[in-house]
């Protein structure tokens, strides 16, 4: 049995048929109109400064022949208006109005930038955009537009800080760049604090050829200059790197330092024999999980008797970081698991890590600060108001 249809739903069928046609129509009405205006004005101010027409001789001046047009993609509510812009051989001629015109698309914009500081590249960020503007944009757009990151960038390592930070948790994170002698890695040293409230926001970060003294210090003298004094800081937790244990003692001396467990775990292991790995792994882990500092320095007496003849250099670099390996007991319980291991903002470079592996490599340095300040920005959003609960704990 055929179904019967009401009238009053054939004529919504119909309104709903009439408004897609009309503003779909509409739109590229406009669009179009727009593209001819603006393209028209362009030629008109070319035809004011050369003081002649197409196939015309004016006066004989450098600079001011005709020197044909070239294509400019700019973003706007409308979609992607792709303009001939005309030019001589010294000026081109943007219309006056097209800045302010191109100001009202801030949601393109916006959506342009987020899809660069997702990880997708500059070229298919425009493939993408092209799904709501109706024609692709091209990847130096993308670029431009992402360029005014760079303000927000600047102001982010400016901010002022309070001095209230508890405890400063620092490492770093290598990515690739691309440069004219080929790929090579730069270092992002970042600083991660957390007040004794629990609160908690990346605070800094520094990109550098390497983890030399000279280098960490630049990070924390900024972070210093910045407001950060270290009055009431308790404790600095770091990967262990040897350099950034002397700049600690050059910036901030009066806070304890702590070595990063799961770093020393893995230095250890990586000197291991395979039939010595699973006791050596166990009996370094009595170490950090001892109930008390003497237990765990009656754990690390043990250890050393144990695998002294065989691991002799691993034995004598224990026992030399041993005090700072062993400083997160000096802390109430409730923190020792936080405070013994760099674990907390290494999360943070997973998220670096996977927001940056489509790119494979970056084309400049300044895309890695935009990468790295966008999702670090986000992070801090995320934790204005969240705590980290441990840290508030009664002891």
């Amino acid at each position: 049995m055929a179904k019967i249809v009401s009238i009053t739903e054939h004529f919504e069928h119909f309104l709903n048929d009439l408004k897609d046609s009309f503003w779909g129509d509409l739109e590229a009405r406009t669009k179009l109109t727009w593209k001819r205006f603006f393209e028209s004005e362009s030629e008109r101010l070319r035809r004011l400064y050369t003081a002649c027409d197409s196939y015309e001789r004016g006066p004989r001046q450098a600079g001011q022949y005709r020197n044909g047009y070239y294509e400019r993609d700019f973003v706007t509510r409308f979609g992607t208006l792709r303009l001939r812009i005309a030019r001589t051989r010294g000026k081109s001629f943007l219309p006056a109005g097209l800045a302010k015109f191109q100001r009202r698309a801030p949601e393109v914009a916006m959506l342009i930038r987020e899809a660069f500081l997702r990880g997708i590249s500059t070229r298919q960020v425009g493939r993408v955009v092209a799904t709501l503007t109706g024609e692709v944009v091209s990847a130096q757009t993308v670029s431009n537009l992402t360029r005014d990151l760079d303000r927000a960038v600047k102001q982010f390592h400016q901010a002022q800080l309070h001095d209230e930070w508890a405890y400063l948790f620092l490492d770093g994170v290598a990515l690739k760049v691309r440069r004219p002698a080929g790929r090579q890695h730069v270092q992002m040293l970042v600083a991660y604090g957390v007040r004794q409230n629990g609160t908690r926001q990346l605070l800094g970060f520094l990109r550098t050829r390497g983890e030399s003294q000279a280098h960490w210090e630049a990070l924390l003298n900024d972070l210093y200059r910045r407001g950060l004094k270290g009055d009431k800081l308790l404790l600095v937790v770091t990967d262990g790197c040897p350099g950034l244990a002397a700049a600690i003692q050059t910036v901030y001396p009066r806070a304890a330092h702590q070595r990063c467990w799961v770093h020393k775990m893995r230095n250890i292991l990586d000197k291991v024999r395979k039939r010595d790995y699973d006791q050596v792994k166990t009996d370094a882990q009595a170490i950090y999980l001892a109930d008390g500092l003497r237990s765990a320095q009656a754990a690390a007496r043990a250890f050393s008797r144990r695998w002294r003849a065989e691991y002799a250099s691993v034995i004598k670099q224990l026992e030399r970081d041993l005090p700072e390996l062993l400083a997160f007991y000096r802390f109430p319980k409730h923190l020792w698991r936080k405070l013994r291991t760099t674990n907390i903002i290494e999360r943070c470079f997973v998220e670096v890590r996977r927001r940056t592996r489509p790119m494979v490599c970056f084309v400049n340095v300044q895309s890695v600060d935009r990468i790295i300040y966008s999702i670090f920005q986000r992070f801090n959003l995320e934790w204005k108001n969240r705590t980290l609960r441990v840290f508030t704990q009664a002891a």
